[in-house]
C-alpha cells in the first residue's frame, strides 16, 4: 500500500476563485449546442467565468492566458456504434494556477448535462493528447497574451498585422507566437512572417521537406480564415535565390548579425518508455488517498472491477482513471483531483495527460494497453455471423465494393487469382513445382508471390513465409530476394511478412485447405511426404479457407482431444478423431489425408486406439483433452500512427478519428490492425523502406500488451494501397495521389502569380527604402513606415498597382533578383477568394493599348514596357469590357485560377 498523504488544494492567485465556486457559478448547461448537429466539434473559451462559444472560424487559436473546453462528438459514417464523446479542458501556459483545479467539477457538470458516455481529458498548452491535435489538422497556433471582452476571437479581413510564427511539429503541427527578432530563428524549424496582405514562410536550412509542407499547409489555411484568401504567400526556401523577401525580412526584423542557432530538440517519448504501464487501485481513507499496485504489464480486463476505481499509469505520458459503473458518486467525483496528486507524488511533469473514463465508454488506446478487451455489447453476443461473412469470401464483387468487408475478413479476393511460389536456399530462388506449392518446410523461408484482378488493374501480394527454424542468414536472404523481385515489378508488389503458425486467412486461402509444413528438410517422395518411418501430423481446420496440416514430433504428448490427427506409417495411416472435433473438421482431414499419402488408412476414435497406435507413438502419455475455450472476440478499433525515427528509438505519434487526408507523400504511418500490421510508406519516404519493417517488429517487441512478434506485418507503398488497407478508412478515393499537387508543384506556382507578388514585394521594399536613412538595419522608423502602409488601404494599393508608368518602361524602380521557386500562387493549393480589386494590376483607363498589339502575342513581340503576365491590363475600359464582358473590377475579384482561365481562351495568357 501507498498513502500520498492529503491531497493538497491548488495554490491561487489573488483574485482568482477555486474550482468549486467556477463550477457553481459557470452554468454548463446553458448554450449547450445540439450535439446531434452536423457539426462534431464545439469549443467554448472561459471568460469572467463563463463559457463562451468560439466561433467556428477561430477553432483551433488559443490563447495562452485562457482556459477552453473542447466537446468532440463522433459524427462519422463509420463511427463505432454507441462511441464516447471527448470532453477535453484546455489550461494555456499563462492561465495560472487556480486552472488546475477546475477540469474535475467542471467537466463533470458538463457530462451530466450532455448525457451519455464521455471520456474526459486534462491537456496543458504544448502537451496535448494526440486526441485533442487530431480535431486541427491544418494545426493549432498558441496566441500570446489573453482575449479581452470587447475583442473578437479571430479579426477576419484586418491587415494591420506584424507577427512572427515559429511552426513545428510532425503530423500535429503548431505554431507560437514569438518575439519579432533573427534571434527567434533557428535551422531547423519553419517561421511565418505574417505582415497582413503579404505572409513569408522561411524554411531553416536542416528542416525537412515534410516539416516544410505542413507548415505551408497551416499558412494557406491561416490566409483563407483570418484573410479570406486575399494575401500573397511567399516561401523562402533558398535566401539566395529571394533577395528580395530577404530584404523585407531584414526590413522588419533588422538586419541578421550572428548565424543561426540550432532548434531545440523536442522532448517526445519513445514507445520503449511508453511500454511500462501499471494499474493501481484507488481509495479514500480518512483524509488520505491510498494506492495499491494490482499488476503490472501485460495487464488483463478481469482486473477491472466494477465497484472500484483505478489508475493506470503510463508513466510521465499519461494517467488514466477508469471509473467502474457502481463506484460512488464520492470515488468518481474526485478523478481529476486524485489523478493530479497521483502525478504530484510521482513527480511527473505538470502537463502530464490525464484521461478519466466510465465503465464501458473505455478510450481505445487504453483498451490496447490491456491484452485483450471485449466490449459489453459483444460479451453477449453468439458468433453466428461467422459463418455469413464466411459465405461472402465467394463474392469477389462484394469484397472489391465494399473494402471494410476486406478489411474485416483480412481477404483481398477470393484467392482464385495466380500463384507462383520460391523456395529461398543458398542465397538464391528457386520455383517450387506447381504440383507442391503447398508443401512448405519449416526451416525454410518461402516467396509466395498472388496475382489479382481488381477494378481492372492487376494487383500484387507477396507473401513473405518464414518457418520457425529457419536462420537468421535465411531470413536475411528472404528480404532481399522480396526486394529484387519489388524492384521488376516496379515496386507495385504489396509485401506481407508471415510466420509459420500465424498465416493470414488469405494465405490459408490461397492453396485451398492444402497447405502442409513439414519439419526439417526432407527429401520429397513421389507423394511429396517426408521419408520417415513414422510421421504426426495435427490438422486443423473446417473448409478450404481456413485448413492448415502441420507436422508435429510423434508423441502421444502431442495429440488434442478437439483436433484431428494424422499417424502415418511405413505400412498404415491413422486418421485420429479427437472427442471435441466438429464434422466439418473430420470431412477436412479426409481431404487431406490423400495429398499427405496413399497407403491404406484406418480411422481411429479417441478411446478406441489399436495397440499399433500407441506403439507408433513411444506409448501413452497425458495429453490436451480439456474442451478449447471459445476464440476471444476483442473489441479493438483501428489506431493510426506516424513514425518517426530521425534521432534514437522509434517515436509514434497517433492520428485520432484518422482519414486518407492524413496520409502524406513524406510520410511512413502504421496502421495498427489488432490481427495484422501495416506498414504504409510515402512516395517521397522510400529511404525508409528497408526500416518500415524493423518498426513494425519494434511496436509489437514493445507494446505493454504483450503482443505475439508473428503478427503479420504488411509494407504498403502509396497508389498500391489493398482493400484489406483502405477498408480501415471511412472513405478512399483511388484516384486521390494522381490529383494532389505536391509541395514542390504548390511552391512552383505559375507565372502569372510569381510575376504579382515579384511585383508587390519589389514596390514594399522600394515603399520603405524611399524613407529609410540606410538599410543596414531596420529601426523604429522603418517599422512604423511598414505599419504605417499596412494600415492604409490606399498606400497598399499605391503599392500593388502595375503596368505602365508615366515616364518610364520598367515595372520595378529597383534591380532585385524576382521570387521564383520561393513563391507560392494561393490559386494552386485551395479555391479561396483571390486578391482583392486593390491588389490587382492597375487600369489604364481609356488610354489603353489597342487590342491587335497585345492578344495573341508572344512576350518578344509585345510592344515596350508591356508586362506579359498581365497584357489585359493594357486594354481600354471599353475594349476590355468587349473581349471579356465585363469591367476590369469584376474579372479582378474573380479567383486567379478563373482570371487564367479566361486569359487562355481569350488569348492574352
Amino acid at each position: 500500500w501507498a498513502e500520498l498523504g492529503p491531497m493538497p488544494s491548488p495554490a491561487l492567485p489573488t483574485g482568482r476563485v477555486k474550482a468549486g465556486a467556477v463550477s457553481s457559478r459557470m452554468d454548463p448547461r446553458r448554450g449547450l449546442p445540439n450535439t446531434e448537429s452536423h457539426r462534431d466539434l464545439h469549443i467554448w473559451i472561459i471568460e469572467n467565468l463563463q463559457m463562451v462559444p468560439v466561433p467556428e472560424p477561430a477553432y483551433g487559436n488559443f490563447f495562452e492566458k485562457h482556459c477552453y473546453v473542447v466537446l468532440h462528438v463522433p459524427q462519422r459514417r463509420k463511427a463505432t456504434p454507441g462511441a464516447p464523446k471527448d470532453l477535453h479542458y484546455w489550461i494555456g501556459k499563462m492561465a495560472g494556477a487556480g486552472a488546475e483545479g477546475a477540469p474535475g467539477s467542471l467537466l463533470r457538470h458538463l457530462k451530466e448535462a450532455l448525457g451519455g458516455a464521455a471520456v474526459q481529458h486534462r491537456e496543458v498548452q504544448g502537451h496535448e493528447s494526440a486526441c485533442f491535435r487530431s480535431y486541427f489538422r491544418s494545426g493549432i497556433i498558441y496566441r500570446k497574451g489573453g482575449l479581452a471582452s470587447a475583442r473578437k476571437h479571430v479579426e477576419t479581413n484586418v491587415y494591420n498585422i506584424q507577427r512572427l510564427l515559429r511552426i513545428r511539429g510532425g503530423k500535429h503541427v503548431s505554431a507560437t507566437e514569438v518575439e519579432l527578432s533573427w534571434h527567434s530563428f533557428n535551422k531547423s524549424d519553419v517561421f511565418l512572417l505574417d505582415l497582413g496582405r503579404l505572409m513569408i514562410q522561411w524554411n531553416g536550412p536542416k528542416a525537412s521537406a515534410a516539416k516544410k509542407a505542413r507548415g505551408l499547409f497551416l499558412t494557406h489555411s491561416l490566409r483563407d480564415r483570418e484573410r479570406g484568401g486575399r494575401a500573397e504567400v511567399s516561401v523562402v526556401d533558398d535566401e539566395a535565390e529571394a533577395t528580395d523577401l530577404v530584404v523585407i525580412m531584414e526590413a522588419v526584423l533588422g538586419h541578421r548579425v550572428r548565424n543561426l542557432h540550432a532548434a531545440m530538440p523536442s522532448k517526445r517519448m519513445s514507445e520503449l518508455q511508453k511500454a511500462n504501464v501499471h494499474l493501481y487501485q484507488i481509495c479514500q481513507k480518512s483524509k488520505d488517498l491510498v494506492v495499491q499496485e494490482l499488476s503490472t504489464c501485460p495487464l488483463t480486463q478481469d482486473l477491472l472491477q466494477e465497484e472500484n476505481c483505478y489508475m493506470l499509469d503510463q508513466g510521465s505520458f499519461k494517467i488514466y482513471v477508469w471509473q467502474g459503473r457502481l463506484a460512488s458518486l464520492q470515488e468518481r467525483g474526485a478523478a481529476f483531483r486524485r489523478a493530479l496528486s497521483f502525478i504530484q507524488a510521482k513527480g511527473y511533469p505538470s502537463y502530464t495527460s490525464v484521461e478519466v473514463m466510465d465503465d464501458g465508454a473505455e478510450s481505445a488506446g487504453f483498451k490496447q494497453l490491456f491484452r485483450s478487451w471485449s466490449g459489453q455489447q459483444r460479451k453477449n453476443k453468439n458468433l453466428s455471423g461467422t459463418g455469413k461473412l464466411l459465405q461472402v469470401k465467394l463474392d469477389v464483387g462484394k469484397l472489391h465494393s465494399q473494402p471494410e468487408l476486406a478489411a474485416q475478413l483480412r481477404m483481398v479476393d477470393d484467392a482464385s487469382g495466380s500463384v507462383q511460389v520460391w523456395c529461398v536456399q543458398d542465397s538464391c530462388r528457386r520455383p517450387v513445382d506447381p504440383k507442391r506449392h503447398g508443401q512448405l518446410c519449416a526451416d525454410c523461408c518461402y516467396l509466395v508471390l498472388y496475382t489479382y484482378r481488381r477494378m481492372g488493374l492487376i494487383q500484387h501480394v507477396l507473401y513473405l513465409w518464414q518457418g520457425l527454424q529457419a536462420t537468421a542468414h535465411e531470413i536475411s536472404a528472404l528480404r532481399a530476394n522480396a526486394e529484387e523481385l519489388d524492384l521488376w515489378y516496379h515496386g507495385a508488389l504489396v509485401q506481407e511478412h508471415v510466420t509459420m503458425g500465424s498465416e493470414p486467412p488469405h494465405f490459408l486461402a490461397i492453396f485451398q485447405g492444402q497447405l502442409m509444413i513439414f519439419q526439417g528438410r526432407p527429401s520429397h517422395s513421389r507423394k511429396g511426404h517426408p521419408a520417415p518411418t513414422v510421421s504426426l501430423f495435427h490438422i486443423q481446420g473446417t473448409d478450404s479457407y481456413n485448413t492448415r496440416t502441420v507436422e508435429v514430433p510423434a508423441r502421444a504428448s502431442a495429440l488434442n482431444s478437439n483436433d484431428v490427427f494424422l499417424l502415418v506409417t511405413a505400412n498404415l495411416c491413422y486418421l485420429w478423431f479427437g472427442k471435441g472435433c466438429s464434422g466439418d473438421q473430420r470431412e477436412m482431414a479426409r481431404t487431406v489425408v490423400t495429398i499427405i499419402s496413399r497407403e491404406d488408412m484406418e480411422i481411429v476414435l479417441e478411446g478406441q486406439e489399436p495397440p499399433d497406435f500407441w506403439e507408433a507413438l513411444g506409448g501413452q502419455a497425458p495429453y490436451c483433452s480439456n474442451k478449447r475455450p471459445p476464440e476471444d472476440v476483442c473489441d479493438f478499433q483501428p489506431r493510426l500512427f506516424e513514425c518517426s525515427c530521425q534521432a534514437g528509438p522509434l517515436v509514434l505519434t497517433e492520428v485520432v478519428f484518422f482519414s486518407q487526408e492524413d496520409l502524406d507523400k513524406y510520410d511512413v504511418m502504421l496502421l495498427d490492425a489488432w490481427q495484422e500490421i501495416f506498414l504504409w510508406l510515402g512516395a517521397a519516404a522510400s529511404e525508409w523502406k528497408q526500416k518500415a519493417v524493423a518498426w513494425g517488429q519494434e511496436y509489437l517487441k514493445t507494446h505493454p500488451a504483450g503482443r505475439s512478434l508473428a503478427t503479420p506485418i504488411v509494407l504498403v507503398k502509396q497508389g498500391h494501397e489493398p482493400p484489406t488497407f483502405t477498408g480501415w478508412f471511412c472513405s478512399w478515393d483511388p484516384y486521390k495521389w494522381s490529383s494532389t499537387q505536391s509541395y514542390e508543384e504548390v511552391v512552383e506556382g505559375n507565372l502569372g502569380a510569381v510575376s504579382t507578388i515579384s511585383e508587390i514585394t519589389a514596390e514594399i521594399v522600394n515603399f520603405q527604402l524611399s524613407r529609410w536613412p540606410g538599410n543596414d538595419r531596420a529601426g523604429p522608423l522603418a517599422l512604423r513606415a511598414l505599419k504605417s502602409s499596412e494600415d492604409s488601404s490606399e498606400s497598399w494599393s499605391s503599392l500593388s498597382e502595375v503596368g505602365p508608368r508615366a515616364g518610364t518602361g520598367s515595372r520595378s524602380t529597383i534591380s532585385r533578383s524576382t521570387v521564383s521557386r520561393s513563391t507560392v500562387s494561393q490559386s494552386t493549393v485551395s479555391s479561396a477568394s483571390s486578391s482583392s480589386y486593390q491588389s490587382s494590376p492597375r487600369s489604364l483607363g481609356s488610354g489603353g493599348l489597342p487590342q491587335e498589339q497585345l492578344r495573341h502575342r508572344a512576350a518578344k513581340d509585345l510592344p515596350e514596357g508591356v508586362d506579359p503576365a498581365h497584357k489585359e491590363a493594357y486594354l481600354s475600359d471599353s475594349d476590355f469590357q468587349d473581349i471579356f464582358g465585363k469591367s476590369k473590377e469584376e474579372f479582378y475579384s474573380m479567383a486567379k485560377w478563373r482570371q487564367q482561365q479566361e486569359k487562355k481562351q481569350l488569348g492574352f495568357f
